[in-house]
């Protein structure tokens, strides 16, 4: 799990827009996975799972019919649609929300529902921007329990401004200022390094 650190404005979400084909670099270059952005976007949106930070989701939908939904648009085949969908739903603690609608749920739970659609197509690289803001400390909890899990089998990048976030999920951290990267390291050798 990466965290991506830095204040407000930083450059992290317009960062992560990048890796995620979303809006062209005006210099530069990155790489996903060894796609370019600018040769294989097509391939590097198959190969990621993107939250944004503003988790845009149906409200009038069902947590269940969002997600087979979502399998949909991934093309994930129609005989492994349903069974995909009950594999996440357990993953993302889902199970006793999921004949609820979006719009009815806490933030934490539509947290995971974001996650959730994230993970649909079985993505190798998971990219969340700002996973946890505004969620209540039990919430925290469970989101950031949740992020470890997945952070098992997958590679796992995530904006915070939050120190604490990125101490308590992450193995690497990046910082940025200002647009530019100030740090590159392990977690906790850049925390013994502000001691």
């Amino acid at each position: 799990i990466v965290g991506l650190l830095g204040p407000n404005g930083a450059g992290k979400s317009t960062r992560m827009k990048i890796l995620t084909c979303l809006i062209p670099p005006t210099s530069g270059d990155a790489e996903v996975c060894g796609f370019n952005i600018f040769d294989n976007p097509m391939e590097i949106k198959r190969t990621i799972g993107y939250l944004s930070e503003q988790n845009p989701l149906y409200y009038d939908m069902y947590v269940r019919e969002f997600l087979l939904f979502v399998a949909g648009i991934h093309k994930i085949e129609k005989k492994k649609r349903k069974a995909r969908v009950e594999e996440i739903i357990e993953l993302t603690g889902l199970t006793k929300e999921a004949n609820k609608k979006i719009g009815a749920l806490s933030k934490g739970y539509k947290q995971r529902v974001g996650i959730a659609q994230a993970l649909i197509h079985d993505p190798a690289v998971l990219i969340l921007d700002e996973p946890t803001t505004g969620l209540d400390p039990n919430q925290l909890v469970e989101v950031r329990n949740l992020i470890k899990q997945i952070g098992q089998t997958k590679t796992v990048l995530l904006s915070t401004h939050i120190m604490q976030e990125v101490e308590a999920l992450c193995t690497r951290v990046i910082i940025i200022n200002n647009g530019r990267l100030v740090a590159d390291d392990d977690t906790a050798q850049l925390s013994e390094g502000g001691n």
